[in-house]
């Protein structure tokens, strides 16, 4: 009997095919690809104060997130509100702000969530006014025209200083204007008066000559306050909390280092050194815990905006937290 040969197209299917049997075999063609091999990124809103802009120039967060797969996009902002805007609209996941912007997101409806709080920062959030001014007291700002950015910390800071003088918000003539807007329009003389925050306190108080009416200081703690979306902090706790380990880490050093810090800040905000240097000394950097006597202090922010109607409904802020070390729980 002759033997039956095989030409060679033959010979080369057979040999894919025992290739292919071979690799679907082999323990790496059934691995599924490991959440290092998959690209994510976490959309961090900052502004030119606090400890994000610290810790995004220290780069640190870049490296805890590389090896779970994650990079890191810093998006800069002027003021609380256009953070918050934006993390409700799903374009950022976490974000910093002060204390009286995300009770307009939570009466606005935006499902953000409260992940961690800082240490007060009054000393650097001021009423101000020209160092020349006739303004010499609350009581002088009665019809005065007052630049503040609105549903901002400097918003609630006007209202408590305004109360201790016997005024209300009717009692004044608002200009609601980011700090830089804000900025001109005061050297400019189109504002009377200019309620912010540090840096830019310490900035307008050194090169445009500004003078304290008053601090915070007894009137508004004018706290950091960290959030997230919810569908982030749902889907991503560890993300979260390593994001807020670093920034503890990085608040730390800033305590420590005052004299790095300020030429670190100086340098990416491009505000004189001088001023910086003031900035830095008179706050302390860290956070917090997120307990119940904070949750007070923000809700009392919140009524106050209720009763001067300037949010359409009450807000219950103890429903918006988030604990980092309960992972999808919220208080």
């Amino acid at each position: 009997m002759s033997k039956k040969k095989f030409g060679p197209s033959f010979c080369g299917l057979l040999l894919v095919i025992i290739t292919l049997l071979l690799s679907a075999c082999s323990p790496m063609a059934n691995s599924k690809s490991t959440s290092k091999d998959v690209k994510q990124t976490v959309r961090i809103g900052y502004q030119k104060n606090g400890p994000l802009i610290i810790l995004k120039n220290k780069g640190t967060l870049e490296k805890k997130l590389q090896p779970l797969g994650f990079s890191v996009e810093w998006v800069q902002f002027q003021a609380g509100p256009p953070i918050l805007e934006s993390l409700n609209a799903g374009s950022l996941d976490f974000g910093r702000t002060g204390d009286s912007p995300p009770i307009f997101a939570q009466a606005a409806g935006s499902s953000l969530v409260y992940t961690a709080v800082g240490k007060p920062k009054s000393d650097g959030s001021a009423v101000l006014v020209k160092e020349n001014s006739p303004i010499r007291t609350l009581e002088d700002l009665k019809g005065k025209t007052i630049g503040f950015a609105k549903g901002s910390s400097s918003h609630y800071l006007l209202v408590k200083a305004l109360k201790k003088a016997g005024l209300g918000l009717e009692d004044i003539k608002p200009a609601y204007l980011s700090p830089g807007d804000a900025r001109v329009a005061f050297e400019q003389g189109k504002i009377d008066a200019w309620v912010v925050w540090d840096p830019f306190t310490a900035d307008a108080e050194i090169t445009a000559k500004a003078r304290i009416l008053t601090s915070g200081e007894g009137l508004a703690t004018d706290r950091d306050l960290f959030l997230a979306s919810e569908k982030f902090a749902k889907e991503h706790g560890d993300i979260i909390k390593i994001i807020i380990e670093e920034i503890q880490n990085v608040s730390d050093w800033a305590n420590q280092h005052p004299e790095e810090l300020t030429e670190m800040l100086s340098t990416a905000l491009g505000i004189d050194k001088a001023s910086m240097k003031l900035a830095v000394e008179r706050r302390e950097y860290g956070l917090v815990d997120l307990d119940d006597e904070i949750i007070q202090e923000q809700q009392q922010i919140a009524d106050t905006f209720y009763d001067l109607k300037m949010i359409p409904k009450k807000v219950n802020v103890a429903e918006q937290i988030y604990h980092v070390d309960k992972k999808d729980e919220k208080r």
